[in-house]
C-alpha cells in the first residue's frame, strides 16, 4: 500500500484505482446485454441484436479468462428463470470457483502457462459446443454464448497435434512469453499451434446461432489476439507464423515434439474473415479505461493526453519515449497528464525462470523510470499497473514512483539497477513502499501507465 506523504504520487494512485472502478464488469454488461420483455416475449438483446428466447431450447455458456466470474456474474440475471431452455456452461479461470448453477463445469486453468485443467478445460468447450451443434442441425433452437477475456490462451489449451505432451506445451507457452515479442506476435504463433485458438472453437460452433462478448486486453485492431482469437477469424498467417519464429530464433528453444508440429503439413492456416459468422461485441476495452483516466485528469485541472504510441515496445524505449513526451507537455501546461495504455515488453534470458526475481513488466517499467528522473523532474510521478491486480510472479499490480524515489542517493540507485538486471524490481520497490496492492481485480484491460508533472 502507498502511505506516503500527499502527493502526486498519491494523485495517480487515486486515478488509476478510481478510473478501473468506473469500467466494471457489471456496468458493461448492463449496457450491452440485458434481459428484456416485449408484447409479451422475452427478449435478450446482445449489442443490437434482439434475440427471441421463446425460440431458444438449449444455451451454451463459455466463459474463460481473468474476468470470467465477473462476466458470469453479470450475465446469469439474464438468463435466470427460462424455464424452457436447458442452461449448460464451461467456465475457466484461474480464480476462485462462482456461484455456478446447475449445469455448469468449472476448471482452473493455467496462467501464466497452462496446466492439466487448461487441456480438461478446452476438451469440456469442444464437448459441449459439439453437443450444441448435434442438435441445432436437427432443430435450429440453439444459442452460445463466448465470453473471452485475458488469459484466455493459457487457461483454455490444446495443441492441435495431439501428440505433444503438456509439459512441452508448458515449455512452449513459457518461451513465447519470454522471447520478448508483442502480445500480437505472440498469439500469431499460439492460434496456428491450438486446437481451440484462431478461430477454430468458432469453426465448431458453426451452424448456431453465436456471440463473442469480450473484455479486450489486446491492442486496437488486433481484437483477434484476444485469449489468442479462440472465436474470431484469424488475420494472421502461417507465413507470419514462421516469420515470428525465425525472427526471435524460437525453434531453437522449442522441445522437439513442437519443432516438429511447426516443421510438418499440420501447420495450416486458421479461418479466415468472412468465414466465420460469430458475432462479437466489446463490453470493455483499454481505450474505455484511458478516456475515463483522462476525463477524471481534467477534472482535477491537469491537460490530459493519451499516446499509446509505444504499446508493446522494449520497456526502456517506452519509458524514454514517455519522459520525452511529458517533457514537450510541461513546457506547455503547469499540470500535465500523460496516459498510456497498452503493454511493454521485457525479454528474459534463457531458462530465466530458474533465477527469476520478484516482479513484473510494470514494476520493471517504474524502477526504470525513477532511474531516469532528475532533480528538475521535481514534481513528477510515474505509475505503471496492470488492471487486471497481478503484475508478474508478484503480489502487487505494479508501482508508482517520483522524483525522490532514488534521485540524490548513489546507493539506493546503484541498488536499483542491480535489481533491474536481476529482474528484482519487485523487492526493491517493496522495501521502498512503493508497490500498488489491490488484490485481483476481476477484470483485465491491459496495463495503465499514469505520468504527472506539476509546478510547485
Amino acid at each position: 500500500m502507498i502511505t506516503t506523504e500527499s502527493g502526486l504520487r498519491e494523485v495517480a494512485y487515486s486515478l488509476f484505482l478510481q478510473s478501473l472502478g468506473d469500467c466494471s464488469v457489471e456496468q458493461a454488461f448492463n449496457h450491452w446485454v440485458k434481459r428484456e420483455a416485449r408484447a409479451g416475449k422475452a427478449f435478450l438483446t446482445v449489442g443490437d441484436d434482439a434475440i427471441d428466447l421463446d425460440c431458444v431450447r438449449r444455451i451454451g455458456v463459455v466463459v474463460v479468462g481473468k474476468a470470467a466470474s465477473a462476466m458470469l456474474k453479470a450475465l446469469l440475471p439474464s438468463l435466470r428463470g427460462l424455464t424452457q431452455c436447458d442452461l449448460s456452461g464451461v467456465v475457466i479461470t484461474n480464480d476462485e470457483q462462482p456461484d455456478l448453477p446447475p449445469g455448469f463445469q468449472f476448471f482452473v486453468g493455467g496462467h501464466p502457462t497452462p496446466n492439466q485443467a487448461s487441456f480438461d478445460g478446452a476438451e469440456a468447450v469442444l464437448a459441449l459446443v459439439r453437443s450444441l451443434r448435434s442438435k441445432a442441425a436437427m432443430t435450429d433452437d440453439s444459442l452460445c454464448l463466448f465470453l473471452i477475456s485475458g488469459g484466455a490462451s493459457a487457461m483454455m489449451e490444446l495443441p492441435l497435434d495431439t501428440r505433444i505432451s503438456l509439459e512441452d506445451t508448458v515449455k512452449f507457452h513459457r518461451e513465447l512469453v519470454h522471447c520478448g515479442g508483442s502480445i500480437a506476435e505472440i498469439n500469431c504463433v499460439r492460434k496456428h499451434f491450438s486446437a481451440v485458438k484462431g478461430g477454430r472453437l468458432a469453426l465448431e460452433a458453426k451452424g448456431i446461432l453465436s456471440y463473442s462478448l469480450l473484455i479486450s486486453d489486446v491492442p486496437l485492431g488486433h481484437l483477434d489476439a484476444l485469449g489468442s482469437g479462440p472465436t474470431l477469424p484469424d488475420t494472421s498467417t502461417v507465413d507470419q507464423c514462421k516469420e515470428i519464429l525465425a525472427r526471435y530464433q524460437l525453434m531453437e528453444r522449442f522441445p522437439a515434439s513442437v519443432k516438429q508440429f511447426f516443421s510438418s503439413a499440420q501447420l495450416v492456416e486458421t479461418p479466415k474473415p468472412g468465414y466465420l459468422v460469430s458475432k462479437a461485441v466489446t463490453l470493455l476495452s483499454p481505450d474505455d479505461l484511458s478516456a475515463i483516466v483522462r476525463q477524471r485528469a481534467g477534472d482535477l485541472g491537469f491537460y490530459a493526453v493519451v499516446d499509446n504510441a509505444c504499446d508493446d515496445w522494449n520497456y526502456k524505449d517506452a519509458a524514454e519515449y514517455l519522459f520525452r513526451r511529458l517533457q514537450e507537455l510541461r513546457r506547455q501546461h503547469s499540470r500535465a497528464c500523460l496516459i498510456s495504455s497498452g503493454e511493454v515488453t521485457v525479454e528474459l534470458p534463457e531458462e530465466s525462470d530458474l533465477r527469476l526475481g520478484t516482479g513484473g513488466r510494470n514494476q520493471h517499467f517504474a524502477l526504470y523510470a525513477a532511474t531516469l528522473l532528475r532533480s528538475s523532474d521535481a514534481s513528477v510521478a510515474v505509475l505503471s499497473a496492470g488492471t487486471d491486480g497481478i503484475d508478474g510472479n508478484s503480489f502487487a499490480a505494479g508501482a508508482v514512483v517520483d522524483e525522490k524515489t532514488l534521485f540524490g542517493e548513489e546507493r539506493r540507485l546503484s541498488q536499483a539497477q542491480d535489481a533491474l538486471q536481476r529482474f528484482d524490481s519487485g523487492t526493491f520497490l517493496e522495501k521502498a513502499g512503493l508497490c500498488i496492492v489491490i488484490g485481483v481485480t476481476g477484470n483485465n484491460l491491459r496495463d495503465l501507465r499514469i505520468l504527472l508533472s506539476a509546478d510547485c
